[in-house]
Formats: C-alpha cells, sequence, structure tokens
C-alpha cells in the first residue's frame, strides 16, 4: 500500500496499537501503523524475551477474532490453571482454581515479542495498511478536515483520526498537549526468567512483601518469570548481586516455594509508577494503553485494560462509519472516553490501594488485611467476581471480546 491519506494513524506497534491496527484493518479501514524502532518480523525460538504479559480471557478472545492467537498459541506460550496469593505479613493467602469457575484456564503467559511479532507479520501483508518502522513523529497539525503529520525523512501523512498507541512516554500525549497526572510508587521492578528446584504448577504465584510484590509466573519451558516490586534501595542493592547471591535472596523471599532458584537469567529493571490523562481524547486524537494510563503491575492488567480501550475505540470507530459519522469528531471520540476512562481509572485506584495495603507494617493493618484475605478465599460469590473481572469476563466489554464465544 503506498498512500498519504488515511482513515485512521496508530503511532506505537506494541501489543496495543498494532492490535487496534488490524481489528481496524479488518474492518477495511485505511490505516497507518508508526514506530519509531525496527519491528518484530524475525522469530527466533531459542531466543526468550525477558518481557512477558498475562493475557486474560478477554485479550485472547480478541486475539482469535483477529486471526492471530493460533500463531502465538502455536509457537510458546504457558496456560495457567491455578493462582496462589499470600501475604508475609499475615500469612494469610488465596487461591484460584480454573476449575471454579468452568474454564479451562485462569490465563496466558506469553512474550511480548511473540504478540508483536505475530500481529506485525499479519499487517505486513495486508493491503490496505501501511507499515513505517523506524519513523519518528514530528509535528502534528489539526484542522476541520482531518490531521496531518510530519514525520521524520520529510514525510507527510494526512488521517481523518489520529491514535497514541505509543507507551507511558508518549510523543502524541506531549504534542497534542494531553494533561496527566503521574505519581511514582518509589519502587523497582525486577525482571528475569528463573530455573527452579520444583516444577511451577501451572500456578502464578504472588507473595505480599512489605517492601513490594514478587511474582512468579510460569513459562512453557518449565521455568518461570519473575517481576520483583521492592523498594528503590532495595533494588538497587539487588542487582549489584552476583548469581549466586540474588538466587539465594530470591529463594528466601520467595519462602522457596518452589524449591531453590537454581539459574537466573540476565536481569532488567524499570521504575514503577501509575499516570492517568485528564482526557483521552481531543479534536481528531484519542489515547489508548499506557499512553493513556498506567498502572502498577502487580496483578498483570496493564496490557489487558489497553487490548480493551483499542477494541473499544475501533467498535466505536466502526459504528460511527456505519452510521455515516464523522469518525474523528469530538461527539464519536467522546463515547471511546465515556467507555473506558472510568473503568481505568478504578482499576488504576484499586491496585494503587492494593500496593499501600500490603506495603504497611501496622500489626492492626496486617491483622485486617489477613482476615479479610482469608473471608474472600471463603466466600464463593465475592471471590468469583474479582476472579471473573481479572479473566476479562465481566464489565462492559466490546463485541469483538465477548467471553461468551470463547472456545477454551
Amino acid at each position: 500500500m503506498s498512500s498519504s491519506d488515511f482513515d485512521v494513524i496508530i503511532v506505537g506497534a506494541g501489543m496495543v496499537g498494532a492490535s487496534l491496527a488490524q481489528i481496524l484493518a479488518q474492518a477495511d479501514f485505511q490505516v497507518a501503523l508508526l514506530e519509531r524502532s525496527e519491528l518484530s518480523i524475525d522469530w527466533k525460538e531459542e531466543e526468550h524475551d525477558v518481557r512477558v504479559s498475562a493475557l486474560n480471557l478477554g485479550s485472547q478472545r480478541m486475539l482469535s477474532e483477529i486471526g492471530a492467537w493460533s500463531g502465538i498459541e502455536s509457537r510458546r506460550v504457558s496456560h495457567y490453571t491455578h493462582m496462589y496469593v499470600w501475604d508475609a505479613g499475615s500469612r494469610a493467602r488465596i487461591e484460584f482454581d480454573c476449575a471454579d469457575f468452568g474454564r479451562a484456564r485462569l490465563g496466558t503467559i506469553v512474550e511480548n515479542g511473540l504478540v508483536t511479532y505475530v500481529l506485525h507479520k499479519e499487517l505486513m501483508a495486508a493491503s490496505n495498511v501501511e507499515v513505517l518502522p523506524k519513523t519518528e513523529l514530528e509535528r502534528v497539525y489539526r484542522d476541520d478536515s482531518g490531521v496531518k503529520l510530519s514525520l521524520s525523512g520529510n514525510q507527510n501523512l494526512r488521517c481523518k483520526v489520529l491514535v497514541g498507541a505509543d507507551g507511558a512516554e508518549s510523543s502524541v500525549r506531549r504534542m497534542l498537549g494531553f494533561k496527566s497526572s503521574v505519581k511514582s510508587f518509589d519502587q523497582t521492578a525486577i525482571v528475569a526468567q528463573v530455573s527452579t528446584e520444583r516444577d511451577h504448577q501451572k500456578t502464578a504465584w504472588q507473595r505480599f512483601l512489605h517492601t513490594g510484590p514478587l511474582a512468579f509466573l510460569p513459562l512453557s519451558n518449565g521455568d518461570c518469570s519473575i517481576v520483583w516490586s521492592c523498594e528503590q534501595g532495595l533494588a538497587t542493592e539487588l542487582m549489584q548481586l552476583d548469581e549466586e547471591d540474588f538466587t539465594q535472596r530470591l529463594t528466601d523471599a520467595f519462602e522457596a516455594k518452589l524449591g531453590t532458584v537454581t539459574q537466573v537469567g540476565p536481569r532488567k529493571t524499570f521504575a514503577l509508577s501509575s499516570a492517568q490523562v485528564i482526557r483521552y481524547v481531543d479534536d481528531r486524537c484519542a489515547l489508548i494503553g499506557d499512553a493513556a494510563h498506567v498502572v502498577h503491575p502487580l496483578a498483570g492488567q496493564g496490557v489487558n485494560l489497553g487490548m480493551v480501550d483499542a477494541a473499544a475505540l475501533a467498535q466505536v470507530l466502526v459504528d460511527a462509519r456505519a452510521n455515516n459519522k464523522d469518525i474523528g469528531g469530538r461527539l464519536t471520540l467522546r463515547r471511546y472516553e465515556r467507555w473506558r476512562k472510568g473503568e481505568n481509572l478504578l482499576m488504576g485506584y484499586a491496585l494503587a490501594g492494593i500496593k499501600r495495603l500490603f506495603g504497611t507494617r501496622s500489626y492492626s493493618i496486617e491483622k485486617l488485611r489477613g482476615m479479610g484475605l482469608r473471608l474472600v478465599d471463603m466466600t464463593a460469590p465475592v471471590k468469583y467476581a474479582f476472579a471473573s473481572k481479572a479473566m476479562g469476563l465481566t464489565g462492559d466489554l466490546p463485541k469483538i471480546m465477548d467471553w461468551r464465544m470463547l472456545e477454551d
């Protein structure tokens, strides 16, 4: 495809932006997808991406509908059937089993690079999608009829709707002056792939420590991907340890639930913060995913929220076109904002509250939260409500994520 005029231009070709591009392409929109870096078009089975996501059933349903899930699942994924969460302070715990909800799994751990590889491969073959890797957005101009983009390499494009899907440091958000509220959690997350003495049992494990949550996520090769969120000083100390000392500290922090940690791959870190934009849309522009909201990773909901954003915005644009409305009109885009902003805010506040609750060293608070965990674990309706929301089975979901159509 070679053109300078598009229905929708998406900046950011990560999982969320690429998913939106694929949905719109299959709805016969003319789409351009811009990415500042190279695209993931080479899959090397021997290489593992340390960045993983816990995709819930709603996200899997969407990826299945756009023809991407089979390509992902056939390569390398890890379905998990159980979840075990416990509190280091109160010793209380809560367990989830997919069988209790009539499902074959609770979710799936998948490498981010694998998801983008499959999506990029599909998009590169689409006749109505222009994929522009290694392209920088330099300036944005808007008028009543559309948006003009000035790109690196003296290239200019026009569109009816511009979508910022370019992450927490969004250039679209910055250039168009979207205001946001950002708060640091004063924590750093350490991620790595680790081997353990015992099998992970297809279980997603999470222990709440005073210094932050530690998660062991099951991988298809029997290893686990860890996300160790901890206070910045502790993170610096842990990153300076050699592998032997780090594995011992990790084993102790995890209470050796899977026996000794026997091997640790390369460790990476990223600072943790929360962010919410004041408005999701402006004239002919919308923000989705981390460009609009960033949440604490303790429940693995960040990418799933972004996937719902993508599906919801796509549905709004498809409906507007079907009703002969301006897809870039303020009323059209405001429907997307009303649909998604409240739910994303609620999830952000809930995760920040959980982080604060489990981070306190107060004995009375420890005792109360222990009682609360035990109560939830014993109260089936409440437990079901929590799990169903996390699995992407409830809420005001776009049609493409309708869990009732999901085949396990």
